[in-house]
Protein backbone atom coordinates (compact mmCIF):
# COMPACT_ATOMS: atom_id res chain seq x y z
CA UNK A 1 0.00 0.00 0.00
CA UNK A 2 3.25 2.08 0.77
CA UNK A 3 4.53 1.87 -2.51
CA UNK A 4 1.04 2.33 -4.18
CA UNK A 5 0.88 5.69 -2.25
CA UNK A 6 4.09 6.74 -3.49
CA UNK A 7 3.13 6.03 -6.92
CA UNK A 8 0.76 8.23 -6.86
CA UNK A 9 2.48 11.04 -5.49
CA UNK A 10 4.89 11.05 -7.81
CA UNK A 11 3.08 10.69 -10.81
CA UNK A 12 0.48 13.35 -9.58
CA UNK A 13 3.81 15.45 -9.09
CA UNK A 14 4.80 14.69 -12.50
CA UNK A 15 2.12 15.87 -14.45
CA UNK A 16 1.31 18.98 -12.14
CA UNK A 17 4.84 19.73 -12.99
CA UNK A 18 4.31 19.21 -16.74
CA UNK A 19 0.95 21.21 -16.93
CA UNK A 20 2.59 24.26 -15.07
CA UNK A 21 5.38 23.84 -17.17
CA UNK A 22 3.21 23.64 -20.59
CA UNK A 23 1.00 26.65 -19.55
CA UNK A 24 4.14 28.84 -19.34
CA UNK A 25 5.16 27.98 -22.30
CA UNK A 26 1.88 29.19 -24.50
CA UNK A 27 2.01 32.55 -25.53
CA UNK A 28 -1.24 34.37 -27.08
CA UNK A 29 0.81 36.17 -30.03
CA UNK A 30 -1.98 39.00 -29.97
CA UNK A 31 -1.35 42.43 -30.79
CA UNK A 32 -0.91 43.14 -26.99
CA UNK A 33 1.79 40.57 -26.48
CA UNK A 34 5.04 41.11 -26.62
CA UNK A 35 8.44 39.91 -25.45
CA UNK A 36 11.19 41.40 -23.41
CA UNK A 37 13.72 42.27 -25.98
CA UNK A 38 11.29 44.07 -28.14
CA UNK A 39 10.23 46.66 -25.17
CA UNK A 40 12.21 50.36 -26.22
CA UNK A 41 12.65 49.24 -29.33
CA UNK A 42 11.34 51.62 -32.26
CA UNK A 43 8.94 50.20 -34.63
CA UNK A 44 7.53 51.90 -37.81
CA UNK A 45 3.57 51.76 -38.19
CA UNK A 46 1.46 52.47 -41.30
CA UNK A 47 -2.00 53.25 -41.22
CA UNK A 48 -4.70 51.24 -43.10
CA UNK A 49 -8.10 49.82 -43.31
CA UNK A 50 -9.28 46.16 -42.57
CA UNK A 51 -10.75 44.77 -45.71
CA UNK A 52 -11.13 41.31 -44.69
CA UNK A 53 -10.52 39.13 -41.81
CA UNK A 54 -11.12 35.56 -41.28
CA UNK A 55 -10.66 32.95 -38.24
CA UNK A 56 -6.72 30.71 -38.02
CA UNK A 57 -5.71 27.97 -35.96
CA UNK A 58 -2.20 28.23 -34.88
CA UNK A 59 -0.41 24.90 -34.51
CA UNK A 60 1.04 24.30 -30.95
CA UNK A 61 4.30 24.52 -30.14
CA UNK A 62 6.62 21.39 -29.74
CA UNK A 63 9.20 22.55 -26.98
CA UNK A 64 9.79 18.53 -25.41
CA UNK A 65 8.67 19.68 -22.13
CA UNK A 66 5.23 17.18 -22.47
CA UNK A 67 7.61 14.84 -24.32
CA UNK A 68 10.24 14.60 -21.44
CA UNK A 69 6.89 15.41 -18.82
CA UNK A 70 5.14 12.09 -20.50
CA UNK A 71 8.28 9.94 -20.45
CA UNK A 72 9.08 10.92 -16.18
CA UNK A 73 4.96 9.42 -15.69
CA UNK A 74 4.94 6.96 -18.02
CA UNK A 75 8.31 5.79 -17.13
CA UNK A 76 7.42 5.57 -13.53
CA UNK A 77 4.30 4.31 -13.89
CA UNK A 78 5.42 1.53 -16.11
CA UNK A 79 8.31 0.44 -13.93
CA UNK A 80 5.45 0.35 -10.80
CA UNK A 81 3.37 -2.26 -12.79
CA UNK A 82 6.10 -4.99 -13.60
CA UNK A 83 6.62 -8.28 -10.95
CA UNK A 84 10.33 -8.60 -11.15
CA UNK A 85 13.18 -6.83 -11.86
CA UNK A 86 12.85 -7.72 -15.45
CA UNK A 87 9.14 -7.00 -15.51
CA UNK A 88 9.97 -3.22 -13.95
CA UNK A 89 12.49 -2.68 -16.70
CA UNK A 90 10.47 -3.40 -19.89
CA UNK A 91 7.28 -1.64 -17.98
CA UNK A 92 9.65 1.46 -17.22
CA UNK A 93 10.62 1.53 -21.19
CA UNK A 94 7.50 0.83 -22.75
CA UNK A 95 5.75 3.45 -20.17
CA UNK A 96 8.36 5.91 -20.90
CA UNK A 97 7.83 5.41 -24.22
CA UNK A 98 4.01 5.52 -24.37
CA UNK A 99 4.04 8.58 -21.85
CA UNK A 100 6.51 10.80 -23.86
CA UNK A 101 4.45 10.11 -27.30
CA UNK A 102 1.18 11.02 -24.73
CA UNK A 103 2.75 13.81 -23.26
CA UNK A 104 3.81 15.31 -26.59
CA UNK A 105 0.74 15.42 -28.31
CA UNK A 106 -0.86 16.77 -25.08
CA UNK A 107 1.51 19.39 -25.27
CA UNK A 108 1.20 20.69 -28.46
CA UNK A 109 -2.67 20.49 -27.78
CA UNK A 110 -2.74 22.66 -25.32
CA UNK A 111 -0.48 25.22 -26.79
CA UNK A 112 -2.46 25.15 -29.75
CA UNK A 113 -4.22 29.27 -30.23
CA UNK A 114 -6.97 30.43 -31.93
CA UNK A 115 -5.85 33.62 -34.26
CA UNK A 116 -7.27 35.84 -36.83
CA UNK A 117 -5.31 36.88 -40.51
CA UNK A 118 -6.21 40.19 -41.30
CA UNK A 119 -5.67 41.91 -45.21
CA UNK A 120 -5.42 45.51 -44.54
CA UNK A 121 -5.50 48.05 -47.12
CA UNK A 122 -2.92 50.49 -46.32
CA UNK A 123 -3.28 54.19 -46.76
CA UNK A 124 0.14 55.71 -48.24
CA UNK A 125 0.05 53.02 -51.47
CA UNK A 126 -3.22 51.53 -51.52
CA UNK A 127 -1.07 47.99 -51.34
CA UNK A 128 -2.58 45.47 -49.68
CA UNK A 129 -0.99 43.23 -46.83
CA UNK A 130 -1.81 40.24 -44.60
CA UNK A 131 -0.61 39.70 -41.31
CA UNK A 132 -1.69 36.68 -38.88
CA UNK A 133 -1.83 37.18 -35.04
CA UNK A 134 -3.56 35.39 -32.14
CA UNK A 135 -5.67 36.31 -29.42
CA UNK A 136 -8.73 37.81 -29.02
CA UNK A 137 -12.18 36.64 -28.64
CA UNK A 138 -13.52 38.68 -31.75
CA UNK A 139 -11.86 39.70 -35.22
CA UNK A 140 -11.19 43.22 -35.80
CA UNK A 141 -13.94 44.07 -38.18
CA UNK A 142 -13.75 44.83 -42.08
CA UNK A 143 -13.74 48.44 -42.50
CA UNK A 144 -12.01 49.17 -39.17
CA UNK A 145 -9.44 52.34 -39.56
CA UNK A 146 -5.82 50.23 -37.93
CA UNK A 147 -2.52 50.95 -37.72
CA UNK A 148 0.07 47.92 -38.56
CA UNK A 149 3.17 47.87 -36.48
CA UNK A 150 6.62 46.67 -37.47
CA UNK A 151 8.97 45.94 -35.13
CA UNK A 152 9.71 42.26 -33.89
CA UNK A 153 7.04 40.97 -35.92
CA UNK A 154 4.20 42.62 -37.10
CA UNK A 155 0.59 43.71 -35.36
CA UNK A 156 -2.93 45.14 -35.78
CA UNK A 157 -4.03 47.56 -34.04
CA UNK A 158 -7.50 49.22 -34.03
CA UNK A 159 -6.78 52.90 -34.23
CA UNK A 160 -8.36 55.10 -31.81
CA UNK A 161 -8.77 52.53 -29.38
CA UNK A 162 -7.77 52.16 -25.41
CA UNK A 163 -5.40 49.32 -23.66
CA UNK A 164 -6.87 46.44 -23.70
CA UNK A 165 -9.59 46.18 -26.51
Amino acid sequence: MLKRNSLRRAVGAASLSTALLLGACASELGANDYSRGSIGQISRSDSGIVVSSRAIRIEGTQSGVGTVGGAAVGGIAGAELGGDDAGRLVGGILGAIVGGLVGSAIEKNTTEREGFAYTIQLDRDGDHITITQGGGDYPIANGTPVWVEYGERARVIPKGVQAGY
